[in-house]
């Protein structure tokens, strides 16, 4: 979620890139660069942390020249650091890149090109592409880079200098955003439209696959054989408020409708088919696997509820014991751990105070531990022995979403680690159930399509003072996060119960006109779900469920129902969990709440 500023014109590049990435601070970042043409070399200028740390750099090193390309880089692969800090360039400084996204071929790309003679610098997965295009260059710069990306697998978006073609940028894009900018007499490249609003408000929007040249003369939009593309302009009218959340109201709501592209993210390089399920660069043999007697999956809030679903998971494909706990009990009932345990802490910020002394007490007492975190560099990523990042990119709404999917991501993709190794799951098993999680990115855009159920069913609700979730196995898990989201930004109270329990107590609270929200995407607890639904609404209570599609008997006991693409039930999670998080959004915003920045709470909680 890399903020991508490039600049062409008369004007000080450095000041235009600087105010330019300005703009996308909301983006979330650890480090920021930039790397400026002066006559016939590139300066280039990066530092760890703020921007203001880059502009106290360039006020006693100031740049000339009218060409650049800057960064504010959120850490994937290698801390954050100066040195891995964007921009990159080849050996000889000639060429300079910024990049958003992830190559997942960058171990192999790296490995062929130091045996030719190539060295690296940093730890990340970007520098190979300046180095690709230096291999590739023989006088043409755009042809180098179109080379050079026909060998790049993931996802970028990149921006290219070269001090050879001094007056010249090249950029390209395939399944990272990129937008150009069109002024008068100068030109531009962004990964978001609010760096450009101070200059133009006339864009183009690059599809994947294709690259683009801009000099003083203009810019030129090319396909991958380099034919021209002619493009209309699309003028701007939103206000930079509005960019800076894509067009959206909320920062919630644009996050919502970033898990599509949050969930492929966080599969990319691990999730292959007909490729062993990886773990980064995590070591764990089949031996260590096997002497595991115990997994502890330890966590708060949202985490806490993508560790249940992470206990059935590994559990039902792994057959390996697990148990979840909130951190804050965990380390107070004195738990029974030894050199046999793995423990899995999962903490989108890696700052969670509860949850990183659980880690401490667990390696005290010899157990290994892996986290699941979304910041690389956070103290839990740096104390832990193994770090498994979920790639969600910042997330600026205190509500967590995408953290919480791709939280599943990672669970799923562990369980079939551990499945794959101890040959609990054939492998044929292993591999349909990972085409099956590759189809989850589209079926979660199919998903967010359909959100007139939800938002029909919020604006007559929204005015009830207290809510119900039901659900049975996964769908219990799923209720609990969807009551939690609920909570936070609308301030209804709201308890999740398992549907089996409501005769032990909760239906006492069932009343003509109580809502109850109840999940049914579970097939062989669709018939048991149907009966619990049946005792509330006997009792006068209002049913919304959300269930797979074709589950037509359940739309037969219900007010409402939202389906949800039909999808193996260990993964429907990834999927029901989204109209759960656009109903508390959608009642929110009726109430007229903040829906960022909810009453009380805080983003990362470093407290106990």
């Amino acid at each position: 979620m890399c903020g991508i500023v490039g600049f062409v014109g008369i004007d000080k590049a450095s000041s235009v890139l600087l105010e330019g990435l300005s703009k996308l601070e909301y983006r979330g970042y650890d480090s920021a660069g930039v790397a400026v043409i002066d006559k016939d070399h590139i300066n280039v200028i990066k530092c760890k942390g703020r921007l203001a740390n880059l502009e106290k750099k360039l006020e006693s090193h100031p740049l000339n020249g009218c060409v650049g390309i800057g960064h504010t880089r959120w850490a994937t692969h290698g801390e954050p650091s100066d040195i891995n800090a964007h921009p990159h360039s080849n050996a000889d400084g000639t060429i300079s890149v910024v990049h958003n996204g992830i190559i997942e071929n960058y171990v192999e790309l790296r490995n062929e090109l130091k045996a030719k003679g190539y060295k690296f610098v940093s730890e990340t997965d970007t520098e190979v592409i300046p180095q690709l295009i230096d291999y590739f260059y023989d006088g043409d710069l755009v042809d180098a880079v179109m080379k050079a990306a026909s060998k790049l697998q993931g996802s970028y978006a990149i921006g290219v200098i070269c001090s050879k073609e001094p007056g010249k940028l090249v950029a390209a894009r395939k399944d990272s955003p990129l937008v150009v900018g069109v002024g008068k007499g100068e030109y531009f490249i962004a990964s978001d439209i609010p760096a450009l609003l101070n200059h133009t408000r006339d864009v183009y929007f690059l599809n994947d696959n294709e690259f683009v040249v801009m000099d003083n003369s203009g810019v030129k939009i090319l396909d991958e054989n380099k034919k021209e593309i002619k493009r209309d302009i699309y003028h701007v009218t939103w206000n930079a408020n509005a960019a800076e959340k894509g067009g959206y109201d909320h920062f919630m709501a644009k996050e919502i409708h970033e898990q599509p592209k949050a969930i492929k993210d966080t599969m990319t390089s691990r999730i292959m088919k007909g490729k062993p399920v990886t773990l980064d660069n995590i070591s764990l043999t089949k031996e260590q696997i096997d002497n595991i007697d115990k997994i502890y999956i330890v966590a708060c809030g949202t985490a806490y509820h993508a560790g249940v679903v992470g206990k059935y998971a590994i559990e039902k494909l792994a057959r390996i014991p697990v148990e979840v706990d909130v951190a804050s009990e965990f380390r107070y009932r004195e738990p029974i751990i030894n050199k046999k345990t793995l423990m899995i802490i999962i903490s989108q910020s890696g700052e969670t105070a509860d949850t990183l002394a659980a880690l401490r007490e667990a390696k005290a007492k010899g157990a290994r531990v892996i986290a699941v975190t979304n910041v690389v560099g956070s103290t839990v990523s740096r104390e832990t022995d193994d770090v498994l990042y979920t790639w969600a990119g910042p997330e600026i709404a205190v509500a967590s979403t995408k953290a919480y999917v791709t939280q599943l991501i990672v669970m799923y993709t562990l369980a079939l680690f551990f499945a794959q190794n101890k040959g609990t799951l054939s492998d044929s098993e292993i591999e349909n159930l990972k085409a099956e999680m590759l189809t989850l990115p589209e079926k979660a855009e199919q998903v967010l399509e359909n959100e007139d159920v939800v938002k029909d069913f919020a604006s007559k609700n929204y005015a009830e003072s207290d809510m119900f979730y039901i659900g049975r196995g996964l769908d219990y898990a799923v209720a609990m996060e969807g009551s939690l989201k609920l909570k936070e930004v609308s301030y209804i109270h709201s308890e999740a119960y398992a549907g089996g329990e409501l005769k032990h107590g909760p239906i006492a609270l069932i009343e003509k006109g109580t809502v109850v929200i109840a999940g049914a995407t579970q097939q062989k607890l669709v018939e048991k779900m149907i009966s619990n639904i049946k005792e509330v609404t006997t009792r006068g209570a209002k049913v919304l469920a959300f269930a797979l599609e074709g589950s037509k008997e359940v739309k037969d006991v219900v007010d409402s129902v939202i389906y949800v693409p039909k999808v193996i039930d260990v993964f429907a999670p990834v999927l029901s969990v989204i109209p759960l998080q656009l109903l508390a959004y959608y009642m929110a915003i009726k109430k007229g709440c903040d829906v960022d920045k909810p009453r009380n709470l805080a983003k990362s909680v470093t407290v106990e």
